[in-house]
């Protein structure tokens, strides 16, 4: 019984630091008037390393590349700082692997600076977690996997153009995605472009 009360002490004292660090944040961060949402959406390219099991041969499973050329991806970003907001990152990239359909998604989490201007080149590190789906397909020496989830870091950076007062036209955005699908390592160059509006 008393270590069910102290294991629950400790969640309630890590709770209350969480909200007293999230209070200081909110107290330390500039007025509402100073602050900015921008919300990004656009194309995607993501070169996939897609783990596919071996009927035989050592190791049991490989990575075979796949280019998934049809994808998007969203972002929105909160500046609590001219030079420093905090961004949530979502995509979705598609393609094909031995005549079967690969699906890869990121849900993504991180702070990005950013150097204002008319052309604003900024940089960001996400964390969060990728799921990787392939169907089943028919090769004689390879075998689907299915589908698996692992943790996702995303570093990368990119170059915005403003356009008009509120628009921007992202020129490009570069990342490396790493993941851990299958028990293996993917390194994964990722390409995006589109529209950024700013609020």
């Amino acid at each position: 019984m008393m270590t069910h009360v102290a294991a629950r002490s400790k969640w309630m004292l890590r709770i209350s630091a969480a909200m007293a660090v999230l209070g200081l944040a909110v107290l330390a961060a500039p007025s509402r008037a100073q602050a900015q949402i921008s919300l990004f959406g656009g194309y995607s390219y993501l070169r996939a390393s897609v783990p596919v099991g071996q009927f035989s041969g050592t190791p049991p499973a490989i990575s075979q590349d796949a280019n998934l050329t049809n994808g998007w991806e969203v972002s929105a970003k909160y500046s609590f700082f001219p030079l420093l907001g905090a961004v949530a990152d979502f995509g979705g990239n598609y393609g094909t692997l031995d005549g079967a359909t690969v699906r890869v998604n990121t849900y993504l989490f991180g702070p990005q600076l950013s150097l204002p201007g008319k052309v604003s080149p900024f940089v960001h590190v996400l964390v969060g977690f990728a799921h990787e789906q392939q169907n089943t397909f028919a090769s004689p020496t390879d075998f689907s996997l299915g589908s698996d989830t692992s943790f996702a870091t995303a570093i990368g950076g990119g170059i915005d153009v403003k356009v008009v007062p509120f628009v921007a036209l992202r020129l490009i955005q570069v990342d490396y995605l790493r993941t851990n699908w299958h028990g293996m390592s993917q390194n994964q160059p990722r390409v995006s472009a589109g529209v950024v509006l700013h609020f």
